[in-house]
C-alpha cells in the first residue's frame, strides 16, 4: 500500500498557511443527525423509558426484543464473573492499570482539597470542596470496546467520592464484551445499563423510570452521542466534545526512526480523522523516519485507516531548531505531544499547551493510554490552550464559604454599599447597611 505523507519545512514561505490549513478541524454539523437527536432527546424527555427501550430495540438489534428496561440491567454478579472469566494475563493487566490511575488520582485529590483562613477582625473565608452525587459515564461499544475509558472515567469519580457511577454502554446484537464488564467490576462502577446512542444520554440527562437523572455525563461516543451532549449539556454539566485524536512528535534526530513511525502510527490508526505530525530540525533523520513509514505500514492490521490519516492529516515538518519546535508545539497544542530527545526535560520547559507531555524516547503515548496513571481523556482540537485532562476535579464542585464577624461586617458593608449605590442597586446597599447600623443580635 502506497502512502504520499505532507512534508514542509518551516522556512518556506507560506508555511504558516499551510501549517493552519493542515490543523483547521471543525466538526461538521449533520443536519440529519441534529435532527434526529432533537427528536430522539424529546421522546426520551417526554417518553422516558418506553422511548428508551424502544430505541434500544432497533438502534441495537437486541435479539428477540427487549421487553422491559430490566433486561438492559447488568447486576454487580455478573461484572464480578466478566472479571473471573478473563484469562489471567487480562486480569493482572486491568488491575494494574486501575491501581496506576487510582494512585495517580488519589495525588491529585491531595492537591484538591477545600480551604479556610481567619481575618484580623474574626471574619472567615474559604472555600469547600464536595463531589458530585450521580455521574453517568459513557463507554461506546460499537466497532470495538473500550476498557481503558471505563477505568479513565470511573477511578477519578470514584477517588473524588461520587457515590453513585452508573455506566452505560451499547451491545450491537446483544453482545457484551467481557473486558468492559471487567473493568467496570474493578473500578467500582456502581450500576451498567447496556443501553446507548443519544438515547442514553438523554436517559442519562433527564431520568427516567428506572434510570435516575446524574449530575454530570462524561465520556466518549459517535457524533449522534456527542450531538447529544451538546444538546443536553446545561441540564447536566459534561466533560468536553472530543475531536479526532492527536498525536505531534518533537524529535532532535536520536531515536530509533523505527519507534517515531509506530507512535505516529498509534494516533494514526484510530481513525482517517486522527492527526500524527513530527517537528524535527533534522531532514536527514526525517527521511529516516518517512522510510521506516513505508516500510512498516505494510505489517498493521488497520494499515488503510493509517495511511488515509496520514495523508490527508499528517506531515513532516523540517524546524530550523528545537526551540522553533517548541514554539510551533505551543501553537498547535496537541492532544498528545511526545519530545523524544536526549534532554527532553529543557524542552519541556518551554512548552505551555499540550494535553499530556511525554518526556523522553521511552514514553510512548500508548502507555499512558492505558496504565501510566495519568488520564487519558484529553483537551483536542487545540483546546488544550484552556482545556486540562479529565480528573478529579472534574467530578467535584467548590462551594465559597463566608462567615462576615460583627466587626468584619461594619467595614466591608461600607465598601460594599458604596458599590451597590453606584450600580444602582439600592437594596443590596441598604442590607449592608442595616449591619452597620444594627445593634448585635443573638439568637
Amino acid at each position: 500500500m502506497s502512502i504520499t505523507i505532507r512534508k514542509l519545512d518551516s522556512t518556506a514561505a507560506g508555511f504558516q498557511q499551510t501549517l493552519n490549513t493542515l490543523l483547521a478541524f471543525e466538526a461538521e454539523t449533520d443536519d440529519a443527525i441534529e435532527s434526529a437527536v432533537a427528536k430522539i432527546l424529546a421522546d426520551v424527555k417526554a417518553r422516558g423509558d418506553a422511548a428508551v427501550l424502544e430505541y434500544t430495540n432497533k438502534f441495537d438489534r437486541i435479539p428477540g426484543g427487549a421487553t422491559s428496561m430490566a433486561a438492559f440491567d447488568v447486576k454487580q454478579d455478573e461484572l464480578q464473573e466478566a472479571l473471573d472469566s478473563l484469562p489471567e494475563s487480562q486480569r493482572a493487566a486491568l488491575r494494574t492499570a486501575a491501581e496506576r490511575i487510582r494512585v495517580f488520582h488519589e495525588r491529585q485529590k491531595q492537591e484538591l482539597n477545600g480551604f479556610t483562613y481567619t481575618e484580623p477582625d474574626g471574619t472567615v473565608l474559604g472555600q469547600r470542596v464536595t463531589p458530585l452525587d450521580r455521574v453517568g459515564i459513557y463507554v461506546p461499544g460499537g466497532k470495538a470496546a473500550y476498557p481503558s475509558s471505563v477505568l479513565m472515567n470511573a477511578i477519578p469519580a470514584k477517588v473524588a467520592g461520587v457515590q453513585e457511577i452508573v455506566m452505560v454502554v451499547p451491545t450491537p446484537d446483544g453482545v457484551k464484551n467481557r473486558m468492559v464488564l471487567a473493568a467496570a467490576a474493578i473500578a467500582g462502577v456502581t450500576r451498567v445499563i447496556t443501553i446507548g446512542g443519544a438515547q442514553a444520554v438523554g436517559a442519562l440527562a433527564y431520568g427516567t423510570a428506572t434510570i435516575p437523572p446524574v449530575d454530570k455525563i462524561v465520556g466518549p461516543g459517535n457524533a449522534y452521542v456527542a450531538s447529544a451532549k451538546r444538546r443536553v449539556f446545561g441540564t447536566v454539566g459534561i466533560d468536553m466534545i472530543a475531536g479526532p485524536s492527536e498525536i505531534l512528535v518533537l524529535c532532535d534526530g536520536t531515536t530509533d526512526p523505527d519507534w517515531v513511525a509506530m507512535d505516529l502510527f498509534s494516533q494514526a490508526e484510530h481513525d482517517e480523522l486522527a492527526q500524527a505530525i513530527l517537528l524535527c530540525p533534522d531532514a536527514d533523520y526525517i527521511a529516516q523516519v518517512e522510510a521506516s513509514i513505508h516500510k512498516l505500514l505494510p505489517t498493521m492490521p488497520r494499515k488503510a485507516t493509517i495511511a488515509t490519516s496520514m495523508t490527508d492529516r499528517g506531515a513532516l515538518i523540517k524546524v530550523r531548531d528545537m526551540d522553533e519546535a517548541c514554539a510551533i508545539a505551543n501553537a498547535i497544542a496537541a492532544e498528545h505531544l511526545e519530545i523524544s530527545a536526549e534532554d527532553p526535560q529543557q524542552w519541556a520547559d518551554k512548552i505551555r499547551h499540550a494535553g499530556a507531555m511525554f518526556l523522553g524516547r521511552f514514553s510512548s503515548e500508548s502507555l499512558g493510554d492505558y496504565c501510566c496513571g495519568p488520564n487519558h481523556v484529553l483537551p483536542t482540537s487545540r483546546t488544550a490552550r484552556f482545556s486540562s485532562p479529565l480528573g478529579v476535579y472534574d467530578f467535584q464542585k467548590r462551594s465559597s464559604i463566608l462567615f462576615v464577624s460583627q466587626a468584619g461586617a461594619q467595614t466591608l458593608g461600607r465598601v460594599a454599599a458604596e458599590l451597590a449605590y453606584g450600580e444602582g442597586l439600592q437594596a443590596h446597599a441598604r442590607s449592608a447597611e442595616l449591619r452597620i447600623e444594627g445593634k448585635s443580635q443573638t439568637s
